[in-house]
């Protein structure tokens, strides 16, 4: 259980305080009739829990967790420093964030603080121990919810403040040796030295392009600052309530924060998850972020913190979820490794910013669509319950590195158009197409489980990680690598030998991969070089490469009449007992070529051969494994060999060999071990 109460957890952000105590009754009741298991509390009450300086009014959430113990639903309960209230910033001006431009940000939204606030530090962690003490023996309390979305807002403050705590930073991660500072930013370039660290500022707006080694530092230093606001309320509710496990609610592949670095402080992940229900893809991308989270937490069940039951409020167009839609997406999240399904929020608010984002109870009350989709999936979520605690496997893994998809996407690269996120996403579409299951693993992760690695970008490789690649795919597996990998260092210094006799992209990577890239071909925008791979012609854009295959063979070529027709664009090496492929240009829909060829030569089979738009995982349990069958179609489909005697948990109903799953429709077959 990744809290205290059994089975799937099923539940919302409660935001008490927008209304009379007299609806909290009511609203206790509609969550027992609707399944609801778990709510969470608390997440912008900071200015009602604590009014002024010295005074603390904890009356109204002592009778709200009393309530919710009352009817048998559990608490997860947030440390409300997400949003400090008027009076602290209005009496410490200095807590406010400060821009890139020197623009001090104002109150009257939410996360106006600078991460690197001493005065914001204590009083957020004064704010925790004070809930802590009252609440961390409370019967109903099941989960810890630090903050709410770090970065969302502000991910990074240039005031003195920060500059300050980016300093000492720096002077640990350099030992307290400013040359080696100069030699990591390469400051002889533009006459860039510095004689102390009491010289160097953030990267504030300037002239020109700002230091790139500076702000890849910059990148690192904000994660850690906002990481470190976490630590401090985290030790206060690890003093104090031990027994209650701790976590944040993380933001899907978010750039700003290192989620490795984080999740390793959480004791359960959680995400929060908003797909756009007019996006034709985007439950893949969504797909994608819910693999990452198990991923981040070592395969372990994860909650999903967030979701809008119909439509947000924050897009430019806002579209609902169509009848059916609601229950796919959230049994996904479910087929994916979450033991919880959690939404934003419950009741639909009356006033602010968020009044017209959708809500488990919405604003028209029981008599509504939403409502009885929410009562409806509640029950279906009860006769899960045997789900929980479960684990995907997966014998692909999907190189992920922070470090590099910031030094990736810094300025003065040439092409801005290459996007990791963007690169990951059109390779994940392909696997996901297929049903071939994928974790996600940061650089020197153990690899003896997967049969297959991808590394759709991999920017900056330090010699460590290249020897991890170069080592797996020596010991017998297999490695697909991207365009514009192996180019720098974890400082960000290009790779190569300073006499001038060697050296050369892909770096540390050119032996194993067995290529030579002499020069980058960016493509410009609109155009498309022809890319002929397996009989069949596709098309690159945004990136290809003048590509010299040294010990590799050539297994797709530039097509067409320009500078690189007739030169590889990708290859295929083998390296010890292993191979490993390297694909040099963007290739959208065509990466489906390479990768089943790469999945074929690593024996890798999907979950189930489906129809297309199906998608299929599965999950294992000590008893029974769980088969997901998502209909992502609009159109019903006929399913084939299922495993027979299997039971639908859904309908209650044995499966033959055979299943119609209607438009939008599901079924999550229970095999016996």
């Amino acid at each position: 259980m990744i809290t205290r109460v059994e089975g799937l957890l099923y539940g919302a952000d409660y935001n008490a305080e927008q209304w009379p105590e007299s609806v909290w009754e009511q609203d206790a009741k509609l969550m027992r009739e609707a399944g609801v298991t778990m709510v969470t509390l608390g997440v912008f009450s900071w200015a009602r829990v604590q009014p002024s300086e010295d005074e603390w009014d904890f009356g109204w959430l002592d009778r709200l967790l009393d309530l919710f113990h009352a009817n048998g639903i559990a608490v997860d309960l947030a440390t409300a420093s997400a949003s400090p209230p008027a009076w602290l910033v209005r009496k410490y001006p200095e807590v406010l964030p400060v821009t890139a431009d020197g623009v001090r940000l104002e109150f009257g939204s939410r996360q106006h603080y600078c991460p690197s606030s001493p005065i914001f530090r204590a009083a957020a962690t004064r704010l925790a121990r004070a809930l802590a003490q009252r609440y961390g023996s409370h019967p109903a309390l099941a989960l810890w919810h630090i903050h709410n979305e770090y970065g969302d807002h502000v991910t990074e403050c240039f005031c003195a403040e920060s500059a300050s705590d980016f300093r000492r930073w720096l002077l640990k991660r350099y030992a307290d040796d400013i040359e080696r500072l100069n030699f990591a930013w390469g400051t002889e370039f533009w006459a860039q030295r510095y004689s102390s660290f009491d010289q160097v500022e953030p990267p504030r707006t300037a002239p020109g392009p700002v230091n790139p080694g500076q702000v890849l530092d910059w990148r690192r230093f904000c994660s850690d600052a906002l990481l470190a606001c976490f630590l401090d309320e985290r030790e206060v509710l690890r003093e104090l309530s031990p027994q209650i496990p701790v976590t944040t609610n993380f933001m899907s592949m978010f750039k700003a924060l290192d989620y490795w670095t984080w999740a390793a402080h959480e004791d359960l992940v959680s995400d929060d998850a908003y797909p756009d229900p007019s996006g034709a893809s985007d439950h893949v991308l969504a797909a994608m972020n819910y693999d990452l989270m198990r991923s981040l937490g070592g395969g372990r069940p994860w909650l999903l913190m967030e979701q809008a039951p119909s439509a947000v409020s924050w897009r430019t167009v806002n579209v609902p979820k169509p009848p059916g839609l609601h229950r796919l997406w959230s049994l996904q999240t479910v087929a994916h490794g979450a033991d919880g399904v959690m939404y934003f929020q419950w009741r639909a608010s009356r006033a602010g910013a968020e009044k017209f984002h959708s809500a488990l109870l919405p604003h028209g009350g029981t008599a509504t669509r939403g409502w009885r989709e929410t009562v409806r999936f509640g029950a279906e979520l009860r006769r899960l319950a045997e789900v929980a605690g479960s684990r995907s496997s997966a014998s692909v893994a999907v190189v992920l590195d922070w470090n590099s998809w910031w030094a990736l996407e810094m300025a003065d690269h040439p092409s801005a158009r290459v996007k990791l996120k963007e690169q990951v996403l059109g390779w994940y579409s392909a696997l996901h197409a297929r049903n071939v299951a994928v974790d996600f693993v940061p650089p020197g992760a153990p690899l003896e489980d997967y049969r297959l690695v991808l590394c759709p970008n991999l920017y900056s490789v330090s010699v460590p990680t290249a020897e991890w690649l170069t080592s797996y795919v020596a010991g017998g597996g297999r490695l697909v690598c991207g365009f514009f990998s192996g180019i720098v260092d974890e400082l960000d210094h290009i790779h190569q030998s300073t006499d001038g006799s060697g050296g050369g992209y892909p770096g540390p990577l050119r032996e194993v991969l067995g290529v030579v890239v002499d020069e980058f071909w960016p493509v410009a925008d609109g155009d498309a070089v022809p890319v002929l791979v397996a009989d069949n012609t596709t098309a690159a854009t945004v990136w290809s490469e003048w590509l010299d295959a040294t010990t590799a063979t050539t297994t797709g070529w530039y097509a067409g009449s320009g500078p690189l027709a007739g030169r590889p664009a990708i290859t295929r090496n083998a390296h010890g007992s292993g191979e490993a492929w390297y694909v040099s240009c963007q290739l959208g829909a065509g990466i489906d070529v390479v990768l089943a060829e790469a999945l074929g030569a690593a024996g890798i089979e999907p979950v189930l051969a489906v129809p297309a738009g199906v998608e299929v995982t599965r999950r294992t349990g000590p008893d029974a494994a769980y088969l997901f069958l998502l209909n992502q179609n609009h159109d019903s489909v006929d399913l084939a060999s299922l495993p027979p005697g299997a039971v639908d948990l859904l309908s209650d109903n044995t499966i033959d060999t055979t299943l119609r799953l209607p438009a939008l429709g599901a079924a999550v077959l229970r095999i016996p071990a």
